[in-house]
């Protein structure tokens, strides 16, 4: 399946800034419409799937420890 990227965004945050996006973001899919400033609105359905995951990836050269958290939420119309 083709995939078209409508919306992307990547910023260092320190916690309160991120907090207060995902506030926005959890406010807005209660609503069932998110619509980043600028961009067209994408209207979510009343179910949706969602997924939450946390990885710890090392680095097998430095022994680097990087820390993920991802939320994906997904649906099919």
């Amino acid at each position: 399946m083709p995939e078209e990227q409508v919306f992307s965004t990547e910023q260092e945050l320190d916690r309160a800034g991120m907090a207060a996006e995902l506030r926005w973001l959890a406010d807005a899919v209660e609503t069932g419409r998110v619509a980043p400033e600028g961009e067209e609105p994408i209207e979510l359905p009343e179910r949706c799937r969602y997924e939450f995951e946390m990885e710890r990836l090392t680095s097998s050269e430095t022994g680097e420890v990087r820390h993920e958290l991802e939320v994906e939420i997904r649906w099919t119309t």
